[in-house]
């Protein structure tokens, strides 16, 4: 290769790696239940997929009712199935309200993200538990 060709060769490749740095980030991608949705069946937990793997163990879900009291059970677990999947498991008494989720990763190559959403539920019938994070 030239030597007046590395240079140029270097400069593109520091772009593209920093384009791909700027692409690790952990995103929400799609949750159950969903963002914003209204509920008729109670949910027995709150599961959070994201853009890319988490490390489950410094990624937290929390769910918090209207007067801000959390009804989750604090136990955010990775799904078996999909690494870049979050799960909490709620509490059995929720009633009729709004909750809103609040959530924070780590991803894979430690970058860390954060948000929230709100889902609404109508009715006190609770939902099926999943089967697919145990």
């Amino acid at each position: 290769m030239p030597k007046r060709l590395v240079p140029f060769v270097v400069a593109v490749l520091s772009v593209i790696a920093a384009a791909v740095r700027v692409e690790a980030h952990a995103f929400l991608v799609r949750a159950e239940p969903r963002v914003g949705s209204k509920v008729t069946k109670v949910p027995t937990e709150v599961r959070v997929w994201f853009s890319e793997t988490v490390q489950a163990d410094v990624s937290s879900i929390k769910v918090f009712d209207v007067s801000g009291k959390q009804v989750d059970k604090k136990d955010t677990h990775s799904d078996r199935a999909n690494r870049a999947a979050l799960c909490v498991s709620l509490i059995p008494v929720l009633t009729p309200g709004t909750y809103k989720v609040v959530w924070r990763v780590t991803s894979a190559d430690t970058h860390v993200t954060n948000g929230d959403f709100r889902f609404h539920v109508l009715g006190t019938q609770r939902a099926a538990v999943s089967s697919q994070a145990r």
